[in-house]
């Protein structure tokens, strides 16, 4: 089983405590047999022998021996099996630490494609229960079958020593029990894998709601969240019950199976005492054991059950395991130590998305120290534009050059490091407003944070906050306004001092006083040069830009300064216009 393999791989470093481990349980319930041993020559000697009295006047020392033999037999297996447990848990507990590690490293490592796939929900359920279950599976489900097999196998060889026609009536119900956990594993397996399903499909469905809260109870549709949570909760309950049934089912016909056997030697071994085939003492050595041989056949529907679990859960963890991204470094980076000049050149560039084009045959220049505003219709594909510059996708025909290099031959650590992004959409995290604006650069000072957050006019609200600058935020910056996320998400950006400066409609919720101050900071206060790309839909941001890109339909229509395309018929001057209020309708037009 590849799943297996898998398991044996990532336990690199605990594959010895392991094996010990296995080692221990294999002697463990080896050594179950000897207290029964023990037990069936003192009672054939000193109990139902014929001269039992005398045996006991004669050979008392050979009576303490043979109890010393069962205490000591008894305190040697629970020191080993105190030891077995602790390795099992060294090794599986070490296992789970570098899985988890190693997942969320890949998951880190992925491009944006990939989470386009995988929904959050169901990532956490990944890293949490089925990492949960593949730990089960190592400390507990191979435990379980190494101590079942070991000790069935060990009271069977005892059974036959002692009488084979015991030991043959006893296995009779073996066959039986094993066809019905055939029949119970090909029922068992589709009903786990659809409990792993429903368990992600509701995480997501609560971890959705949960993060979209606001946006919840603003449309007033805590009945309808509430309705949405319930099915996706009624699915996890009625796979889980379906699974439930389907044990249940064959559960009983197992007990009984296993239950059997108790019949069998009352009657099998009062038959074979009363024939004299068997003594006394072997009647209740074997009794004795019978828990040995009847529990591993009853635990044979748990483990079953616990492995086609293990299965569901691996087999979504090791889909993630091996996910590859599509974007990564060259096999033979460009070397370019340090701080690069921030020239970008779009050569002929197309992109498309699952055989959509996106941006077609886009080509334009931006020198060094330039501010640049794309500017387009919703949907004409400006994000998408500036995406290919830090290499979050790459272009399907064409090429992406920053200082005469394609982007694709640079270390993507080296390319991102050189650019900085701040977007419409921020995500600040659940920590003090210092560190949020420190996120690129922890080694910034006290001073160079607050400098950055004037450069974004947000040194003065932050110092309204009850702790200044120490303010823990909430969750994605809940508790802020639009515009002080914003602000707070652009000092993060200028924090790291970059070649590059992508602003993505980033003072959209800003007022226009705050906007102009931006814009005057970026355009004077920066201390370190920086090429300037700003999408925005306000004349107010690119009025003073170098170059404005006009992008429509995923072409660019027109390419010119302020000046230049305001008197140019399309779609700048319709903007234009209409923000500045010329040509407007007269309020009797309106009216009509």
């Amino acid at each position: 089983m590849f799943q297996l393999k898998w398991l044996w791989l990532n336990m690199k470093g605990s594959r010895a405590a392991y094996l010990t481990a296995l080692v221990l349980s294999v002697v463990c319930n080896a050594l179950h047999v000897a207290s029964p041993f023990f037990q069936s020559k003192i009672i054939d000697t000193f109990v139902s022998n014929e001269n039992a009295v005398e045996n006991l006047r004669t050979q008392r020392s050979l009576l303490w021996w043979l109890l010393g033999g069962m205490i000591g037999f008894t305190l040697l297996r629970t020191v080993l099996q105190y030891s077995c447990n602790m390795y099992y848990e060294k090794a599986s507990q070490g296992m789970i630490y570098r899985i988890r590690t190693f997942l969320f490293r890949k998951i880190e490592t992925q491009d944006m494609r990939f989470y386009d796939r995988y929904r959050t929900g169901d990532l956490m359920t990944r890293l949490a229960g089925d990492l949960d279950m593949v730990r089960h599976m190592v400390s507990w489900v191979i435990k379980s079958c190494v101590e079942s097999l070991s000790l069935f196998l060990a009271s069977v060889i005892y059974f036959f020593i002692i009488d084979y026609a015991t030991a043959l009536c006893l296995l009779a119900m073996t066959p039986v029990i094993f066809f019905v956990t055939r029949l119970f594993s090909k029922k068992i397996g589709p009903a786990h894998r659809k409990v792993r399903e429903s368990t992600a499909a509701m995480n997501t469905a609560a971890q959705e709601n949960i993060s979209g809260n606001r946006v919840v109870k603003a449309f007033a549709r805590e009945d309808f969240e509430k309705e949405k949570f319930r099915r996706s909760d009624e699915e996890y309950r009625t796979s889980n019950i379906g699974a439930a049934m389907v044990w249940l089912k064959y559960h009983p016909l197992i007990e009984i199976a296993a239950g059997a056997l108790s019949v069998v030697l009352l009657l099998c071994g009062g038959i074979f005492i009363i024939n004299r085939h068997l003594t006394l003492g072997q009647y209740f050595a074997v009794s004795g054991l019978l828990w040995a041989v009847s529990n591993p056949m009853r635990n044979l529907g748990n483990l079953v059950n616990d492995w086609f679990r293990f299965m569901a859960s691996a087999s979504k963890i090791i889909e993630v395991y091996y996910e590859e991204p599509e974007i990564t470094d060259p096999e033979e980076p460009v070397e370019k130590p340090g701080r690069l000049s921030g020239n970008i050149e779009f050569r002929g560039v197309s992109y498309s998305v699952e055989g959509k084009p996106i941006l077609k045959n886009v080509s334009f220049g931006i020198k060094a120290g330039e501010t640049v505003v794309i500017m387009g219709p919703t949907g004409s594909g400006k994000t998408s534009l500036v995406n290919l510059i830090p290499r979050f996708a790459d272009c399907s025909a064409g090429e992406v050059t920053v200082d005469g290099t394609d982007v694709r031959r640079f270390r993507l650590g080296d390319l991102r490091k050189n650019i900085s992004m701040a977007t419409q959409e921020v995500l600040l995290f659940s920590d003090t407003i210092d560190s949020n604006i420190a996120f690129g650069n922890s080694g910034l000072s006290e001073d160079e944070v607050k400098h950055f957050a004037r450069l974004a006019d947000a040194d003065e609200f932050i110092g309204k906050l009850p702790q200044g600058y120490e303010t823990v935020i909430g969750e994605r910056g809940v508790g802020l306004s639009g515009g002080q996320k914003q602000r707070i998400s652009l000092a993060r950006a200028l924090a790291v001092r970059p070649s590059v400066l992508i602003l993505d409609d980033t003072t959209s919720a800003v007022d226009m006083e705050t906007e102009n101050h931006i814009h005057s900071a970026l355009t004077e206060g920066l201390d370190f040069p920086c090429t300037k790309i700003i999408i925005a839909q306000r004349i107010s941001t690119s009025r003073n830009a170098d170059k404005i890109i006009i992008l429509e339909n995923g072409r660019i229509t027109a390419v010119g300064t302020h000046e230049e395309l305001k008197r140019r018929e399309g779609y700048y001057r319709q903007i234009y216009e209409l923000q500045s209020g010329i040509n407007a309708p007269a309020e009797s037009e309106v009216r009509a």
